[in-house]
């Protein structure tokens, strides 16, 4: 008589082993073994039943006979690994087939391993000990990020987290929604090319900056006075490749508006919001017709302005007027990236 799901989801003293066999008679040997061992052990004869429990209990590993009559194995591993609730758990195929076709076939389905019949309990347990610590340390891997993620959300950071294969966008915060679609015009799942461009680009070098103790080099957006940062936090995913050069990577991104810079300039040189804003641009290091572009006018309007800039201040110069202001910014906003 199978166990009731109520009674097997106690996991505080043991993992919980799901055998799907059609004869389960034929592994008495090995269920004994694992009883004994302290697992708690299931059992399914039907790939349907095994599906149902899966779904009910969530195992820490599945022991699959690969040849079932109705549905085999291979179909219960595919439709394991596509449902979101199961796709996590590892699947050990059980098979009496040696031949190279039904081994690949078996991970092909999803198998992680496969261990051929007449089953050797000792064996069984090796292997299962190997995926089910491969398995924690995913879930704590997953647990982390989710931890991180959620007090990311709650602080009202703007966040995301990227694939590094293939660049989707796989998570983010409503901040980091707005921000995407405002300085990019995407939405999930893509991520816009200049991140996954800049992503890519730094993976490979991640592991020597990390020994050295240097952060990698973050990407800026600029959007008139405001600016979209994005700095990589951590990763939150299976590497894939060298260097833990793929899995998924969590990206924090700060926007920094100077519009409140531009106004204590306004204030305190007494200067138009115009006249600030050419100001602002001059501290910038932009030419006038690189103002002239930001602000949708002509070069000699920027120069118009910027000579009233000039008489204000008191000074005669470009770059006397961008020393005074750098000053009077570093006193009133120290955080100012000139």
């Amino acid at each position: 008589m199978l166990p009731e799901p109520e009674a097997i989801l106690d996991r505080s003293n043991s993992d919980v082993v799901l055998i799907v066999d059609d004869v389960p008679d034929n592994l008495a040997v090995l269920h004994d073994a694992l009883d004994e061992s302290g697992y708690t052990v299931l059992v399914a004869t039907r790939g349907e039943t095994a599906l149902q429990r899966a779904a009910q209990a969530l195992p820490d590993i599945v022991l699959l006979d690969a040849m079932m009559p109705g549905m085999d194995g291979f179909e219960v591993a595919r439709r394991l690994k596509a449902s979101p609730a199961t796709a996590h758990i590892p699947i050990i195929f059980m098979t009496g087939l040696t031949e190279t076709e039904h081994l690949v076939a078996a991970l092909e389905a999803g198998g992680v391993d496969y261990v051929t019949k007449p089953i050797k309990p000792k064996e069984v347990m090796a292997r299962m000990n190997v995926h089910l610590q491969s398995a924690r340390r995913a879930r704590q891997q997953v647990h982390q990020a989710g931890q991180a993620r959620n007090a990311l959300d709650a602080f009202g950071y703007a966040s995301i987290t990227v694939r590094a294969s293939d660049g989707k966008l796989m998570w983010q915060t409503p901040l980091a929604r707005d921000l995407l679609r405002d300085y990019f015009g995407t939405s999930a799942p893509q991520t816009p090319k200049l991140v996954v461009d800049w992503l890519q680009q730094h993976l490979p070098h991640l592991e020597s900056m990390a020994q050295q103790q240097i952060e990698p080099p973050r990407l800026s957006v600029e959007q008139g006075a405001r600016r979209l940062s994005f700095r990589l936090h951590q990763q939150t995913g299976d590497g894939e490749g060298q260097n833990g050069e793929g899995g998924d990577w969590l990206i924090v991104m700060r926007e920094v508006s100077d519009a409140a810079v531009i106004e204590a300039m306004s204030l305190s040189f007494k200067l138009t919001t115009r006249e600030a804003e050419v100001l602002y641009w001059v501290v910038k290091g932009k030419t006038n017709r690189d103002i002239g572009e930001i602000l949708g006018s002509s070069p000699a309007t920027v120069k118009k302005h910027l000579e009233r800039v000039y008489v204000k201040m008191g000074v005669e110069t470009r770059t006397a007027a961008a020393g005074v202001a750098m000053t009077k910014i570093r006193q009133l906003h120290p955080q100012f990236e000139g």
